[in-house]
Formats: C-alpha cells, sequence, structure tokens
C-alpha cells in the first residue's frame, strides 16, 4: 500500500470473495489480528482488533452509527454546519471507517484524510466493506502527529481525534502540544472532536480536558465542551467521552446546536458547556 492514494481509485484485488465477506489481516504496529466478521446481533459488520470489537459498519445504511460515541460526533458534525454541505475532514485514527462512510453519505463531495499507523488495516477495511461509490478519500500512513504535522499548509473543517484508550493511550498524542498542533490545522471556524475513552476513575479524560483547555486558551478559543452519556457524569465508570474545541464553538448559534445534541441523543446524554466541563472534572485532576 503507497503512503497515500484515493481509496475510489484503490485496486480491490486482493481477494474474489464477494463485499462484506469476512476477512482477516495482522497488524504489523500494535502485534495484533484484525478481523472483520457479521454481527449476528446488531446485523452489519464489526471489526475486531484483539478479539475486541472496534467498530461497526452497515453498508447498507452508512448512516446508521451503532457505537454511541461516534452517534455523537455524527451528531456535532450535522449541527455545525449546513445540511449536505460537503467538508474538509481528517481522521486521525479510522477503525472500519465508519464515520467517514457517515460524512460520505450525508455531505457527498467531501474531501477526507485518514491518517492511519496500522499499515495494513486500511486495505483490510476497503477490501472487506468497500467505501461507498464517489467518495474522496486519501489515505496516510503513519504515526497521526508525524502525518498531520506534514500536511503543512493544509487547513481542514473538522479534525476527528480517536486513538485514545485510557493510561495506553500514545503520551505523544495525550499532550497539551499535540492538540496545539492539532488547532492550527483547523480553519478559523473549523472543530476538533476528541473521542477519550477511560477507565473507573477517569483521570485520564480530565488530564485531557486540562490539556484541551490550555492548548484552546493558548490559541485564543473559547474553552472545550463536552458530550457524553449522563450517568458517566455522575458516576465516573469505564467508557467514552466526546471533547469539542475550536473556532466554531464561537458561533452565535452554539446554543442552537447544544439543544440540536441534547435532542439528537443517545439518550440519556449530557452536552456540557466549557464552564461545565472544567467544573465536571474539577476534583478529578491534581493541582493545575
Amino acid at each position: 500500500m503507497s503512503t497515500a492514494q484515493r481509496a475510489h481509485n484503490e485496486p480491490m484485488s486482493t481477494a474474489d470473495l464477494p463485499p462484506g465477506a469476512p476477512r482477516s489481516a495482522f497488524l504489523s504496529s500494535s502485534d495484533q489480528p484484525a478481523r472483520i466478521v457479521a454481527s449476528e446481533v446488531l446485523g452489519g459488520w464489526v471489526l475486531q482488533i484483539g478479539g475486541i470489537e472496534q467498530s461497526h459498519v452497515d453498508l447498507e445504511d452508512p448512516t446508521r452509527i451503532v457505537h454511541e460515541y461516534l452517534r455523537r460526533m455524527a451528531n456535532v458534525l450535522d449541527r455545525a454546519w449546513p445540511r449536505r454541505r460537503p467538508l474538509r475532514i481528517a481522521h486521525l485514527g479510522a477503525g472500519a471507517l465508519t464515520l467517514a462512510r457517515y460524512v460520505q453519505a450525508t455531505r457527498p463531495g467531501s474531501a477526507q484524510l485518514v491518517i492511519e499507523i496500522e499499515r495494513e488495516l486500511p486495505t483490510l477495511v476497503t477490501t472487506a466493506l468497500p467505501m461507498p461509490e464517489g467518495t474522496d478519500l486519501e489515505v496516510v500512513i503513519g504515526d497521526a502527529r508525524d502525518q498531520l504535522a506534514a500536511q503543512e499548509g493544509r487547513c481542514f473543517d473538522a479534525i476527528v481525534l480517536d486513538v485514545f484508550s485510557g493510561q495506553e493511550s500514545p503520551a505523544h498524542l495525550a499532550s497539551q502540544g499535540f492538540y496545539r498542533e492539532a488547532l492550527t490545522h483547523l480553519v478559523p471556524d473549523g472543530l476538533l472532536l476528541v473521542n477519550v475513552g477511560d477507565d473507573a476513575g477517569q483521570r485520564f479524560l480530565a488530564a485531557q480536558v486540562r490539556a484541551l483547555e490550555d492548548a484552546a486558551a493558548e490559541a485564543g478559543l473559547s474553552g472545550v465542551w463536552t458530550l457524553t452519556h449522563a450517568a458517566l457524569l455522575e458516576h465516573p465508570a469505564d467508557g467514552n467521552m466526546v471533547l469539542l474545541a475550536g473556532g466554531a464553538l464561537s458561533s452565535p448559534e452554539v446554543e442552537d446546536w447544544r439543544a440540536g445534541w441534547e435532542r439528537d441523543g443517545p439518550h440519556p446524554g449530557a452536552v456540557l458547556d466549557p464552564a461545565q466541563t472544567l467544573a465536571a472534572f474539577a476534583d478529578r485532576t491534581g493541582p493545575r
């Protein structure tokens, strides 16, 4: 696989199995097996890495998103830009390309970039689960920080960061410095969306709130918004939260977006503004 390519031009010639057939690959970076298998519970297909479900894809309906945090991200995109307006969007880590499929289905003509450290994964995914016709998807293999920095002078409407898994997350990405760099690759009214998965206690999550808040402040931007399952705010158990930062959140329409995000769910959901975000995680961090 070349380090940069267009998915709609990529040959899908590695097997004569029909689209959606179970396939597998060994991921050299993480030293884990990856498989795409049919989901008997959800329908559609799931990507498993190391035996753990990572992503779900419905080839017949790319707008169907079953993972809660990813549905919240899709809802953010839906509200923050006019309906069907194409976006320039970068996905740092993309699993089975579920959100990229959603963007293509809801915003045809969007130019999408995927940066993925696992060289074998994009070929596995796009071979077993082809992208919708007409998708403009550039795939770059490598470290998210290095490869984003290599996009010198290139800016995006949205950047989606989906690589964190608690304390095992890459330290060079889970930092104020990386958030600051990512924010420089947004257009003035752009948006950085960060999925943070964490264990009970949520201390890693709280540290990410602080790091992103400091990076946003340094860039002269308003603070961090949070979207999550409401119960995770009351009982800090294992789970995912979506953090938002960027110039888009200074829009006079942000309260309308918030009302929409609250209505859109999944329910029971919570949408926290910057003051509420800081208050929610203040007791889970050490002194500043």
